[in-house]
């Protein structure tokens, strides 16, 4: 990732940054930040890794400055603890209940507050227009040709898939309000998370990963971090915004998704993944490439394996309902959610030293909770999962191949199969 400086400007990934102004923008929004934090991000950034003299390796001085900052925001920030990693090799001493059920419930609340506010505006906006007993109160109208030019919009996926963006998947990347609610709500069922301890945790290498690792949960009979649940509302929906924008400069549908999952990789390469935790996710990119399925799928049906599923809103009279024929309680979520956010199925990639100490914890402390578990799991099945979530019900979501996977197959087992990705 390089930084652009022009005249106190610069850029990184996602982030704008205007020291002179005293602004930093995320996607071109503004995040709010307290001074000290502000100020540190500056220096780093101005600096440009430089200030650690013994660094010298541009990439290298990157990694020193997403680090330092990381750990600026959790010493300064007084926000929740973002959840940036995710651990399913250690397994919960009980097993967990699902939770599906009560993040449909959520999802689907804060859909019907999204609908409700849009309605009200396009209620506001024709009522401009028709003129009816003279302009509404607290309404600025504008010119016929602006107000139904609004309208238009307040009738588009783009409006509807924003306003739930706004309720579930804003904040300072990986912060997020549903990710918020996940680290902090109180479930009806229990247990309902669980992190392992730093001693036992495969990141204990690297106790910046551990701050932010997420506790794992089960959402319809499958288990991950809560971090996907914020992959799955942001990154979603930045893939959503970035597949729209290459389809109206000319690409093919096909085209403009895989110009969104590049964008992903890039990410994950970069302050999403390796450069801040030396960890690549392939279970993120799936994360975000079902997000943005799921607002995809909110005006339009979408094809989700052999099954087409009906858009869960449409347009009646002018304004938005929830389609009829629609369960959402069957179909708004859960058919997106699968095995393949679960990181201990669907193996990331580590940077060398995490990755040699990940195998020996796994191999130590994992692969015996595994066993006692599941005592009839076999190799051949594991790899066989394994092979099935590289892709998302035939879809590419850019699954990143490595011949340095660590899997409970290939660490916990003595056969051939086993032996491929233990060298470091």
């Amino acid at each position: 990732m390089i930084l652009e400086q022009e005249q106190g400007i610069y850029e990184f990934h996602n982030f704008h940054l205007d020291i002179g102004k005293g602004i930093l923008l995320c996607g071109g929004k503004p995040v709010s930040m307290q001074g000290k934090t502000f100020e540190l991000l500056c220096v780093l950034v101005k600096s440009n890794g430089h200030l650690i003299l013994f660094m010298t390796r541009s990439k290298l001085n990157l990694q020193i400055i997403a680090r330092l900052f990381l750990c600026a925001v959790l010493l300064i920030q007084p926000i929740t603890v973002p959840a940036f990693e995710t651990d399913q090799y250690n397994l919960p001493p009980q097993p967990l209940a699902d939770i599906g059920g009560e993040v449909s419930d959520y999802t689907e609340q804060n859909l019907r507050k999204a609908i409700d506010k849009i309605n009200g505006e396009i209620a506001a906006r024709q009522s401009c227009i028709e003129n009816k007993g003279g302009k509404p109160k607290a309404v600025k109208c504008l010119s016929p040709d602006k107000e139904k030019t609004k309208l238009d919009y307040l009738r588009s996926e783009d409006a509807v898939a924003s306003e739930l963006y706004n309720l579930l998947g804003s904040g300072f990347p990986p912060f997020t309000k549903s990710g918020s609610w996940m680290e902090s709500h109180q479930f009806k069922s229990q247990p309902a998370r669980y992190k392992t301890s730093f001693s036992n945790s495969i990141f204990a290498v690297f106790p910046t990963n551990y701050l932010t690792v997420s506790p794992t949960v089960n959402v319809y009979g499958s288990q991950f971090g809560t971090d996907k649940i914020a992959h799955f509302f942001q990154q979603g929906y930045t893939y959503f915004k970035k597949h729209n924008r290459a389809v109206n400069e000319g690409l093919t549908a096909e085209k403009a998704t895989k110009k969104a999952i590049r964008w992903g990789q890039a990410s994950e390469r970069t302050f999403y993944g390796t450069l801040v935790s030396g960890v690549y996710s392939n279970a993120d990119l799936c994360a975000n490439f079902i997000g943005m399925k799921f607002y995809q799928g909110l005006t339009k049906q979408v094809k989700i394996g052999d099954i087409t599923r009906p858009a869960i809103l449409l347009i009646k009279n002018g304004f938005w309902i929830l389609n009829e024929k629609t369960d959402l309680s069957e179909t708004l979520i859960k058919p997106f959610f699968s095995e393949h956010l679960n990181e201990a199925f669907n193996p990331s990639i580590f940077i060398p030293g995490l990755r040699s100490f990940v195998r020996r914890s796994v191999r130590k402390r994992s692969c015996k909770q595994w066993l006692a578990r599941y005592p009839n799991l076999s190799e051949a099945e594991l790899n066989k999962t394994t092979r099935a979530l590289t892709q998302w019900h035939g879809e590419d979501y850019g699954f990143t191949e490595s011949r340095k996977f660590i899997t409970v197959a290939n660490t916990c087992f003595d056969g051939e199969d086993s032996n491929a990705g233990k060298s470091e």
